[in-house]
């Protein structure tokens, strides 16, 4: 693939009002506290039901607004429903306009053609998990429909650092093929590592629904369209440079028009084109997620209402397998589930300050040793992760505390 994407300018102003946000509201999360082990937890799912001419859930979604000087894209993205809009039926209808209602400018001048870019970040991420969306894509000339992913830390590493999955691309001059690609550092714009997949007998993907997905593991990636596998990379596929994709990504949905790679609209595309979303979801695997970690009355710290929105408490509860009880201690320090990190609340050091879930930011406040004495502390404080009263109560907010060696604060992980 020869995709030269790259950042346009106004998403690092979106990115940095995001990164700082400290308490976003997050997505339903289906799986519940008594759901088995062996189910597959929803991390999560928008069907884009709604009222015809509706926006789209900002609990999950944010519109981007601007133009793309970097990969010479056409359109000026808006917010709103005139280019992103419910269309009553279950779907997302994101449609490129050729048209400028508002006098936009772009790059080149004044703008030709409006559209929609999405991401959920600030709002959702995960680190790992089946992540796919149902689409079908529009026809012609100079479009060019995504479905894609962007690290959390790009507002600090920028990008390519920062990682990116392209889970599907489509260039208006190849009906039959979408791409999957990865961009990170030694490897981004022309020289990103992907493949192509084409549908037999020139069958054309504005014709239908397809499923494209990743299956995304530590060190593996796996493309698939309709469950079927084309491409899987790994870190063996980077010629040693770094493989960015071991940490949390946001998800992102676009339909841009013209550019480097796909070219300019001419005299044969149509317009309006709509790129039709019938559902995104993101779903990892219990049995995969991790470890229990188990402390006071035998119960597990847990994520509150298995909730992934930064900023949920994290608790004591019964042990029950799920996503929320599942934990990875990460070789970097972090304490992780459901995509994020363990983290005390505002980096604070006192005494009783409360521990919750949050983006992995590479902060002190998200770094923990676990001890052969089973403490787990926060060096930064020097203060060990603690029930709160010792009170073994499900739902009891769990904290950092002086270290005691009391039960209260002595943790079994694994």
């Amino acid at each position: 693939m020869a995709s030269p994407r790259s950042l346009r300018r106004c998403l690092f102003a979106a990115l940095s009002a995001a990164l700082v946000a400290t308490a976003a509201v997050g997505p339903a999360r289906a799986a519940s506290a008594s759901a088995g082990a062996s189910a597959a937890a929803v991390t999560f799912s928008d069907t884009f039901d709604g009222a015809a001419g509706s926006p789209v859930d900002s609990s999950k979604w944010t519109l981007e607004t601007g133009d793309n000087v970097n990969n010479h894209e056409r359109e000026y993205y808006t917010s709103g429903t005139n280019n992103a809009a419910l269309d009553g039926q279950g779907h997302l209808v994101i449609t490129a306009r050729k048209e400028n209602p508002a006098n936009y400018q772009c790059w080149y001048g004044t703008c030709q053609y409006t559209s929609a870019r999405l991401n959920t970040s600030g709002k959702f991420s995960a680190q790992y998990g089946h992540v796919e969306a149902r689409m079908k894509i529009p026809r012609g000339q100079g479009m060019w429909p995504a479905f894609w992913m962007l690290g959390t830390d790009i507002g600090s590493v920028g990008w390519p650092n920062s990682g990116e999955i392209d889970v599907m691309e489509n260039v208006g001059f190849e009906p039959s093929t979408v791409h999957g690609t990865i961009h990170g550092p030694g490897y981004s714009g022309s020289n990103g590592i992907g493949a192509g997949y084409s549908l037999p007998n020139g069958q054309a993907f504005a014709d239908a629904f397809h499923t494209f997905a990743v299956d995304w593991a530590p060190n593996s990636i796996k493309w698939s369209v309709d469950g079927t596998v084309y491409e899987t990379r790994t870190p063996a596929d980077v010629g040693g440079n770094t493989w960015a994709f071991n940490k949390p990504f946001f998800l992102i949905l676009n339909l841009a028009v013209g550019g480097y790679w796909p070219g300019d609209p001419d005299g044969s595309t149509a317009f309006p084109a709509q790129l039709v979303v019938d559902s995104v979801s993101v779903t990892t695997s219990d049995s995969a997620a991790g470890v229990a970690i188990k402390g006071l009355a035998g119960k597990c710290v847990d994520v509150a209402g298995a909730n992934p929105a930064n900023g949920t408490p994290v608790q004591l509860y019964d042990c029950n397998g799920t996503a929320a009880q599942q934990w990875t201690v990460a070789s970097d320090g972090t304490v992780r589930a459901l995509g994020k990190c363990l983290d005390v609340t505002g980096g604070g050091t006192a005494d009783g300050t409360a521990v919750q879930l949050y983006d992995c930011n590479g902060t002190a406040a998200q770094q923990w040793a676990v001890s052969s004495a089973h403490d787990i502390v926060n060096p930064q404080a020097n203060k060990c992760l603690d029930v709160t009263g010792n009170n073994s109560a499900n739902g009891t907010r769990l904290q950092i505390w002086t270290c005691t060696g009391a039960a209260n604060q002595k943790w079994t992980v694994g």
